[in-house]
């Protein structure tokens, strides 16, 4: 069953990492650079949508029956994009094959805890990161390759044989998956459905378009936020009221759960903080070029990948994750501190040695958070529960890019008011942050260069913090054991 699952993983991490190298070429053979950012942010929203979705059909009609439904729509959309002939036909298949990819991570996640039991799951969860990060470190090489010796067009066609492979995998691997027995005809909760599909749309685009595409304090951007917020208001009360809802409010009742559910999604926060910082800072501080600055992501990958082997063999050998998240935590904090103090000429291998220790860390919380949860989770809602959890992850993930482009833009845009520039104000920086980095890229001055360093600095003390409120979290986390059988059954604390 690994097999099939291990697959699946791939497919859902080659696809999200391949496509980035090659946007330059899609936009030079299409003739459209305006909205090239909508192949990205199709996908993410689609995917995100989907993902809880797919986790409540699961625990209704099975999750090889959805999980091969999935691989199916990822194959045909991938198809379709690699013969799109313009930008927007793009976009909109990349929607589509988000829908595809919104049920891999959640099904496959699902489709372990339904066979292995909580205190061995972590062993198998390492595999998949595992596999994760191998494939994030190798997907943009792989798509560079192909853009520069093929076409920009086999980055989706190259998902036909994987796809084709999971799919088989997964039809064999995943038999012993038996469907649900219902003592009654499910009913679908549509209209929750349709409003957290609005409501995490227009948060995703509030996170996209604030300080970047509009200002944070612009009618848009309060209107988007007023109407998300109504959107979520809505969906809690219409999950209050059905009587299968598509997120039960019974998950939430659970402290394990909702601890690993916060656990789970600022871990994602600083993760993106980290992606999305690192390479800037090789970039515009050390004068490094954009392949060697993504480079240096490796370390952090490879470290991540560790922390989750290490921290499913805690769980196994102690049968619980607090002491592990606890620790976990403690390295985020102290390999973000790390980074926020040191000097802007300090040797490499200071920064390479921040970003280990925070790996580490993150990785352990990200094992931890996931099995616990599902811990903490009855049989029938663990589709329901780890789409939920995942979903965090994105809007976790969604709200690091957006806080750390909004420290850069703000303070480098600050600097190139104070360098002379009559068109920049400091109120005014967050609706300009590309033109800030564009700036910053240009200088040279010692001062600028000094002022690029504590810039960095402050993106990593703000994680540092977020890191802080990770342990305060995990303080007051409960400690539940791991179960070691696959009886579901509510978790008392």
């Amino acid at each position: 069953m690994i097999l099939g699952v291990m697959v699946c993983i791939f497919l859902a991490a080659l696809d999200q990492t391949v496509v980035i190298p090659a946007l330059p070429a899609i936009a030079s053979d299409l003739g459209a650079y305006r909205d090239l950012s909508w192949i990205v942010a199709a996908y993410l929203i689609t995917t995100t949508i989907s993902t809880p979705i797919y986790g409540k059909l699961s625990d209704i009609y099975g999750r090889r029956r959805m999980l091969i439904a999935c691989i199916a729509i990822f194959i045909v959309t991938s198809m379709l994009c690699g013969a799109a002939q313009s930008l927007g036909q793009l976009v909109w298949f990349r929607a589509l094959q988000g829908l595809g990819g919104g049920g891999l991570m959640a099904l496959t996640q699902s489709a372990i805890a339904d066979v292995v039991s909580p205190r061995e799951r972590g062993r198998y969860q390492g595999y998949i990161s595992a596999v994760w990060a191998i494939t994030s470190v190798c997907g943009p090489v792989v798509g560079g390759f192909m853009v520069q010796d093929l076409s920009w067009r086999w980055i989706f066609w190259i998902n036909l044989p994987v796809g084709a492979a999971a799919m088989w995998a997964c039809h064999n691997a995943l038999r012993r998956l038996l469907p649900p027995v219902l003592s009654a005809k499910p009913k679908l909760d549509i209209a929750g459905m349709l409003l957290l599909s609005g409501a995490i749309t227009v948060w995703l685009l509030v996170l996209g378009w604030a300080g970047t595409l509009y200002a944070w304090d612009s009618y848009q951007i309060l209107g988007l936020a007023g109407l998300g917020l109504c959107l979520l208001l809505l969906l809690i009360a219409q999950e209050m009221r059905v009587h299968d809802p598509l997120l039960p409010p019974r998950v939430f009742r659970s402290s394990s759960y909702v601890a690993s559910l916060a656990v789970s999604t600022l871990t994602s926060l600083l993760i993106f903080m980290c992606l999305f910082t690192v390479p800037l800072y090789f970039q515009l501080a050390r004068g490094a070029t954009a392949a060697q600055s993504g480079m240096f992501l490796v370390p952090f990958m490879l470290s991540s990948a560790a922390g989750n082997i290490t921290g499913s063999r805690w769980g196994r050998y102690f049968g619980s994750f607090r002491g592990a998240l606890r620790i976990a935590t403690i390295l985020c904090v102290t390999g973000l501190i790390l980074l926020a103090l040191i000097p802007l000429y300090a040797p490499v291998w200071m920064i390479i040695a921040g970003l280990i220790i925070t790996g580490l860390g993150v990785g352990t919380c990200l094992i931890g958070s996931i099995t616990s949860a599902q811990n903490a989770l009855i049989a029938k809602d663990i589709g329901s529960g780890t789409g939920a959890l995942l979903v965090m992850r994105s809007v976790g993930g969604a709200s690091g890019s957006t806080l750390a482009g909004t420290i850069i833009a703000s303070r480098l845009a600050t600097m190139k008011h104070a360098a002379g520039s009559t068109s920049f104000s400091p109120a005014r920086s967050m609706h300009h942050g590309a033109a800030a980095l564009g700036y910053a890229a240009q200088s040279s001055s010692p001062a600028a260069a000094s002022h690029l360093g504590t810039t960095f600095g402050v993106v990593y003390a703000a994680a540092a913090a977020v890191a802080a409120l990770l342990v305060v979290v995990t303080l007051r986390m409960p400690n539940t054991a791991l179960r070691e059988t696959l009886h579901f059954s509510p978790i008392s604390e």
